[in-house]
């Protein structure tokens, strides 16, 4: 890999109503601006060579990559390391509740009904764009959600990582060359060691 474009989906429905959903089997189709976002991604990526892209199990991450890419015919990477954080108990109910109770929560504390902790899922992340980062395809395009690239971005900045989140906007590309993406993930990763949220 050289260079990697990562992205949040497109909004999704139950971005829209303010759903949280952290399993993949669940249905939740992208809206109709949801659709245009993506197309608004492919047209940012006009004249640049996609050579593989990759997105987590979710389906609103792989039709948001579909319709930015439509027209042409990367290979496809899919990588459930790239999955959207388990949310257990809070699954289906309102974001709100759930960011409400993370808020207040470590990073190492689980969620009520199986949830995953907040250092468990940037683990997984960690590893998904460890695969990606050992790829020989140049140029690749990564869609997963907004949790895995608040992480990369935060761990890109190098000035800690947090409880609050500034939310990803949604199909937008933040461009990382092999050695910039490497770094990112050794901070994480150094992170991950002693995980504990920066004021």
């Amino acid at each position: 890999m050289q260079t990697v474009l990562v992205a949040r989906h497109a909004e999704s429905e139950c971005s829209a109503r303010g759903i949280v959903n952290g399993e993949p089997n669940s249905r939740c189709p992208l809206t109709e601006r949801g659709e245009k976002q993506a197309r608004a991604l492919g047209r940012s990526l006009v004249g640049r060579p996609i050579d593989l892209f990759s997105t987590s199990e979710f389906p609103r991450a792989r039709r948001t990559a579909e319709i930015a890419l439509a027209g042409r015919e990367p290979p496809w990477l899919e990588l459930a390391e790239l999955n959207d954080i388990r949310v257990g108990a809070f699954e289906q109910g309102p974001l709100e509740q759930y960011t409400s109770w993370a808020h207040t929560h470590g990073p190492e504390d689980r969620p009520p009904g199986g949830g995953e902790s907040r250092s468990e899922s940037a683990a997984r992340f960690a590893r998904g764009f460890r695969i990606v980062l050992a790829r020989a395809e140049p140029v690749i395009l990564v869609v997963t959600h907004g949790l895995a690239v608040r992480y990369l971005l935060e761990a890109s900045a190098g000035e800690g990582f947090h409880a609050h989140h500034v939310p990803v906007p949604y199909a937008r590309p933040f461009e990382f060359g092999a050695e910039e993406f490497a770094q990112a993930l050794d901070r994480l990763e150094a992170w991950l060691l002693d995980p504990h949220w920066s004021e």
